[in-house]
């Protein structure tokens, strides 16, 4: 569409974003990636504080990536270990969800802050444990293999739907945006809900946007 000018205009805004007004969004996340582990602590420290949004957190592996030629992660037992630490977080986000705050901290924390790896099965468990679950009923679920497919499941929909490459990616409505936030919250309440309602009004006000990056790292 072209203005009275000649000069096409900025497309139609599919998803609206208010500060302060009840919000619906998704963001993904793979237990590995610093960026994915610093948004998803942004979204959490401000949900807890209040923050008026419905969170979706989406898994999405790494490990498959977003090339569909890829030889499938979920169905090689010799890549399943690459697999478990979110597969532990989809079990405890659907069966246990009282306690995915702390345990989604938690095993991004094994990583992070720890220097674990994630393919470790007693790695992945010591971080359900802090987070006050049982470990065992955890295992029997991944062992049952459904959160693995729902991890397939979840990982595909976004590419599909989304064209989703990686994590952290906010989706609101149907736009699509992947953050790298180079901050954590450290606690701080305002910080994270300033820091993640200025994503959701750049990627629901501001659709001519379309990518942003600095030149060097100022952190």
């Amino acid at each position: 569409m072209r203005d009275a000018t000649g000069h096409r205009g900025l497309p139609r805004r599919r998803g609206h974003y208010a500060p302060g007004m009840p919000t619906a969004f998704s963001i993904n996340f793979d237990y590995r990636c610093p960026f994915a582990r610093n948004a998803n602590e942004h979204v959490i420290v401000a949900l807890r504080a209040g923050a008026p949004w419905e969170v979706e957190f989406k898994g999405f592996s790494q490990s498959q990536g977003a090339d569909e030629h890829a030889a499938p992660v979920w169905t090689d037992p010799s890549r399943r270990r690459e697999l478990i630490a979110a597969a532990a977080g989809i079990v405890v986000r659907d069966r246990f969800p009282e306690l995915f705050y702390d345990a989604h901290l938690s095993l991004f924390a094994l990583r992070h802050d720890d220097g674990e790896d994630l393919r470790e099965e007693s790695v992945v468990r010591k971080g359900l444990l802090r987070a006050g679950l049982d470990d065992d009923l955890v295992w029997s679920a991944i062992d049952d293999g459904w959160p693995i497919e729902t991890l397939r499941l979840e990982h595909e929909a976004s590419i599909a739907r989304h064209r989703v490459f990686g994590v952290p990616t906010f989706i609101l409505a149907d736009q699509a945006v992947f953050v790298r936030l180079m901050h954590r919250p450290l606690g701080d309440a305002g910080v994270a809900r300033t820091t993640v309602e200025r994503i959701l009004e750049l990627i629901g006000e501001h659709p001519e946007i379309n990518e942003y990056k600095h030149t060097t790292v100022p952190y």
